[in-house]
């Protein structure tokens, strides 16, 4: 059984990004926040996304202190600022932190409370504001989900808290707006995205239409990444990237994700891991420890991209999997393993106290294969 309920328009193309200001108007809102993040505002993108919207006759307040993996802090800071501008309508633009950011103020902005009170799914009661994204890297789909990412600022622990009424309205995905990325950005977020796209594929929760999602992603993304690590200006590609990377958000929110991003999680939190770089170096792990329960899921990824035949084995293929994403981090130049990953290394205290973190994950319920913290261990010990 599933439930499938689409929320989002999508506007999709090269220089989409113009359609802005006519696609906010269509709301008949007049006060408009932005949510950003200070790399966005160097790039002149929030510039032109002001500029657009004053165009089209709306009061734009800019909020571009958006940090990298928000905390409560951040989103208490935006509800701040967009309550002093009487915001009627949001937009984030940026990548996943920023439309993060943006979800978490409007529950807060409309429901009351903190963030803390809408852990879990469904907790809202009343509507919230309308929402456009407008993401600019290709990496966590955040603008296909009902879902706002936000870190405890103490624990720094991240609190997936989600509803319907969350979902964006509109995404704009226009791959023009990717280009600007940083090599390592676009390498860090386009290895989430594929990590999106494998996970949610396997889930307890798949299901024919999810399975549709990360498919078509995978196959965009596979075939995409080796070509902007290389030609970082290719269009086509960044488009593929950026469409695949909305796809594999779409898997997530009819699906979920699994212990990748469990064990993820606890990395960035305690060691302040780059999101991507922990996802990266902790999935082929994952990938051979659910070998046993989904290897042949794993084969159709794998055959999928070109690294393993209808004959091969569950077994053999969920590893050419694992090679083959080795391989992406490898041509991406991120690290491979937890040793090159985190300064200083992980002594054993801190390998058990991660993988008792990682049991606690929501996305660890969603695993093929059950593990407990023993389980968990082991896998980080095999990414060492």
């Amino acid at each position: 059984m599933f439930d499938y309920q689409p929320r989002t328009r999508v506007v999709f193309g090269a220089g989409s990004f113009s359609t802005l200001g006519q696609v906010a108007k269509e709301f008949g809102k007049q006060k408009v926040l932005l949510v950003t993040d200070p790399g966005l505002k160097k790039a002149g993108h929030s510039d032109r996304a002001k500029s657009l919207l004053g165009d089209a006759g709306l009061n734009v307040a800019v909020f571009d202190d958006v940090a990298a993996n928000p905390t409560t802090d951040d989103v208490d800071r935006c509800v701040a600022f967009a309550k002093e501008h009487q915001s009627e309508l949001i937009i984030g633009l940026g990548g996943g932190s920023s439309m993060d950011c943006a979800k978490g103020a409007n529950f807060l902005l409309t429901n009351g409370g903190r963030m803390h009170d809408y852990r879990g799914v469904g907790k809202a009661t009343r509507e919230m504001l309308p929402m456009i994204a407008v993401p600019t890297t290709s990496g966590t789909g955040s603008e296909a989900q009902s879902f706002a990412v936000i870190a405890d600022a103490e624990t720094h622990m991240k609190m997936p808290c989600g509803d319907p009424k969350a979902a964006c309205k509109v995404a704009i995905l226009d791959p023009e707006l990717t280009i600007t990325m940083p090599r390592s950005v676009a390498a860090a977020t386009g290895i989430d995205a594929m990590t999106h796209a494998i996970e949610s594929f396997v889930t307890r929760k798949r299901n024919p239409v999810s399975q549709m999602f990360a498919s078509q992603a995978w196959q965009l993304l596979a075939k995409s990444f080796p070509i902007i690590m290389d030609q970082p200006e290719n269009v086509e590609a960044r488009g593929e990237m950026l469409l695949g990377a909305h796809l594999a958000g779409a898997a997530i929110e009819n699906s979920m994700l699994g212990s990748a991003h469990a064990t993820a999680n606890p990395l960035s939190a305690h060691f302040h891991t780059v999101h991507g770089i922990a996802v990266g170096v902790m999935l082929p792990h994952i990938v051979r420890w659910n070998a046993s329960e989904v290897g042949r899921l794993y084969r159709q990824l794998a055959m999928d991209a070109g690294w393993a035949e209808r004959s091969d084995s569950p077994e053999q293929a969920a590893e050419a999997l694992a090679e083959g994403f080795t391989g992406f981090l490898k041509l991406a130049g991120m690290p491979t393993n937890l040793s090159t990953a985190v300064a200083g290394g992980i002594n054993d205290g801190m390998l058990q106290t991660l993988a008792n973190e990682a049991t606690q994950q929501w996305t660890a319920t969603f695993n093929p294969r059950t593990m407990d913290a023993e389980a968990f261990q082991q896998v980080y010990r095999n990414a060492l």
